[in-house]
């Protein structure tokens, strides 16, 4: 999922920052028309600067490369979904606490602009492309390496670290299969519902 929608403006942010962020925004809605009507791979970063009414040089002071246009500050969605977790009880299920910590970051208002079109087009736009499916991987593995700490601090002594690790990486392929399945389908099946299926499927397990 894109985190580059703004999740709107907090108290502490500046109007040269909420200015900032509108303008991430209207960027991003351009680039994914085009990604949409054209190929990520086909449009340039040039093409999206005209079609925003703006120059290359002044696009890469939003985005420093293409893809980011997608993907987004890497570190933030990571950092969303550590404090959540860290706020859960001690005593919840890690598997528990990581679900609900997924959700949250699947159901935060406007995670998708209150637009679930615009968020399924973002999911497409993503799965699409070679080098995007790549910078999201490194993204997860990101956010593993935030969460993995966090999880192992509630596991037993024994094997903590790896098995931290086991868990952290399987609720994040339980979040990459429930937003692509989202993605792609058209029975007005939600995110949430099919991330709750997909975290049930592997409960057993761990």
């Amino acid at each position: 999922m894109s985190s580059t929608t703004s999740s709107g403006p907090s108290s502490g942010q500046s109007l040269r920052e909420i200015s900032r962020d509108a303008v991430r925004a209207r960027i991003n809605e351009i680039a994914l028309d085009l990604f949409a009507e054209r190929g990520f791979d086909q449009v340039t970063v040039e093409q999206i600067a005209a079609a925003a009414g703006m120059s290359a040089r002044t696009f890469h002071r939003y985005f420093p490369a293409k893809e980011d246009v997608v993907i987004g500050d890497p570190a933030h969605g990571g950092e969303f979904v550590r404090a959540v977790f860290a706020g859960r009880p001690a005593d919840e299920p890690v598997w528990d606490s990581l679900h609900l910590s997924f959700e949250a970051l699947v159901t935060r208002s406007p995670q998708k602009g209150g637009d679930d079109d615009r968020g399924k087009l973002s999911m497409r736009v993503l799965l699409s492309a070679a080098s995007l499916r790549a910078r999201s991987l490194e993204k997860h593995l990101l956010w593993a390496r935030m969460l993995t700490p966090l999880v192992a601090e509630r596991l037993p002594a024994d094997d903590a670290a790896l098995r931290a690790e086991i868990i952290v990486q399987s609720a994040l392929a339980c979040l990459d299969v429930a937003l692509t399945t989202w993605a792609n389908a058209d029975d007005g099946t939600t995110a949430s519902e099919l991330l709750e299926r997909s975290f049930a499927t592997m409960r057993p397990q761990v």
